[in-house]
């Protein structure tokens, strides 16, 4: 996982309309723009906006059928920054027992 992706990730998710949509994809089931755009209190153009910077940054996927755009959410996008924030954990909880194991001495 490069380093860029990882950025354009927590970018995406850095706003807070963009982080709503996420949490509206979040229980699997794709949506389509209308049902994602309402009640943002922004723009239908202003959620196509914001829904392609999610896009830009993987986080989701479009799924055109008809007349209808799906939007769903990238699981393996998701993964990509849950296990960037795990290895963040991981080192800090090895630094933490590294100073517990020097303060007990």
């Amino acid at each position: 996982m490069s380093q860029t992706a990882v950025v354009q990730i927590f970018k995406a998710l850095g706003d807070p309309v963009r982080l709503q949509i996420v949490q509206r994809l979040s229980n699997g089931v794709p949506l389509c723009m209308g049902e994602l755009s309402k009640d943002l209190g922004i723009s239908r153009q202003g959620a196509r906006k914001q829904i392609q910077a999610l896009v830009s940054a993987n986080v989701v996927q479009l799924h055109p059928g008809g007349r209808e755009v799906k939007v769903q959410l990238d699981a393996a996008t998701l993964a990509q920054g849950r296990d960037f924030i795990a290895a963040l954990e991981a080192q800090w909880d090895q630094r933490l027992q590294a100073l517990k194991q020097f303060a007990e001495q």
